[in-house]
């Protein structure tokens, strides 16, 4: 099904404005943004408007109770220049999910596409080419009901709008693994990719950052045995030639870039485990030398590196990445073009004409 999305060009582009040689991470936003409404059950006021602020009644109950659910995703350009999105379904599908799991409406997966061809269309002059750079995509949706009430909203407002972005991390990472806050729980909402649970995870990540860390190492709720993730970013590790993740069982998030990943260590033939993986195997590993890599994979971060791991007295320093760096180096190539899509994975951009 084409919808009739309504586009208000900007009367004059800000990308002048902008130094792309120093884009630092989701603060600079393009000229457009996609906007819609669910009322009395449907989605409506579908349009592409100027990127602006909104108006909030002071009852909004997604600022009360915490119905807001988001996406993180990227459109890049190939070496000839054509402006593509990576899996762009996946996004649709797993934002509905989380919509779900927050009593919240799904949004179509034909107008998610649509919209998201004919916004970056649009604004495809925002995507940076330089190394590591991309078009930040963010794509939320929002309870917009206007009373005080413990249930869910008869209102929403789904929005994507985009953001110019340099590398998310510039150096491998230092983590802490946590041992007294839990990010998630079996039944929770560790799976959906909603706000709270990374309100939740900011006094936590702020600790660990006063201790000279970049970010926190979730383990599981009940034991505080089993890796989770971290804020940011699934796991993965290489022990003695064979990739490790944790199995995402309802309380790890699904990310994407580790889907793509697992399906590259697959064609490649490279040997991995999607399994719990305790602590103590990491340590046991580490001290026995079998410890190879360790790496964090999400949208924003794709491949970062992994400098060491602090579990209570043990510093765990982690050689430089191998496989990690190949995986980084495949995912890139894929995006810009420079290897062959054997998955399917690139969507070129339609134009603004061609999505209508």
């Amino acid at each position: 099904m084409k919808y009739n999305i309504d586009v208000h060009p900007v009367k004059s582009s800000r990308i002048n404005e902008v130094d792309f040689s120093n884009l630092p991470f989701g603060r600079i936003f393009s000229d457009h943004m996609f906007t819609a409404d669910y009322i009395n059950g449907e989605w409506t006021n579908i349009q592409i408007i100027p990127f602006q602020n909104f108006s909030f009644h002071p009852a909004n109950l997604a600022l009360h109770y915490g119905q807001s659910i988001f996406e993180g995703m990227k459109a890049t350009k190939t070496v000839d220049g054509t402006p593509v999105l990576f899996r762009p379904a996946m996004h649709s599908h797993r934002i509905n999910a989380s919509a779900h799991r927050l009593c919240m409406p799904d949004f179509p997966e034909d107008l998610f596409l649509q919209a998201l061809h004919e916004l970056i269309a649009l604004d495809s002059e925002w995507i940076p080419t330089s190394p590591g750079s991309a078009l930040y995509i963010r794509p939320y949706m929002f309870a917009t009901g206007e009373f005080i009430g413990v249930q869910a909203s008869d209102t929403y407002k789904f929005v994507i709008f985009t953001c110019p972005v340099g590398p998310y991390y510039s150096k491998p990472v230092r983590l802490w693994v946590e041992e007294k806050y839990v990010r998630a729980v079996d039944g929770g909402v560790g799976e959906a990719k909603c706000a709270g649970n990374y309100a939740a995870s900011l006094y936590p990540a702020k600790i660990a950052k006063e201790k000279g860390y970049d970010q926190v190492m979730w383990m599981d709720a009940h034991e505080f045995k089993y890796i989770q993730e971290a804020g940011t970013m699934n796991f993965m590790f290489v022990i003695d030639g064979k990739v490790i993740t944790p199995a995402t069982d309802g309380s790890i998030l699904k990310g994407i870039t580790r889907d793509t990943i697992l399906k590259i260590l697959t064609y490649k033939g490279i040997p991995f485990e999607e399994r719990k993986v305790a602590i103590t195997e990491l340590v046991d590993a580490y001290k026995n030398g079998t410890l190879q890599e360790a790496f964090g994979v999400g949208t924003a971060a794709v491949v970062i590196g992994v400098e060491d791991i602090t579990y209570r007295d043990l510093v765990m320093k982690i050689p430089p990445m191998n496989i990690g760096k190949m995986l980084k180096e495949e995912i890139e190539n894929i995006r810009t073009g420079r290897i062959e899509d054997k998955m399917g994975w690139l969507e070129p951009v339609k134009t603004v004409e061609a999505a209508v």
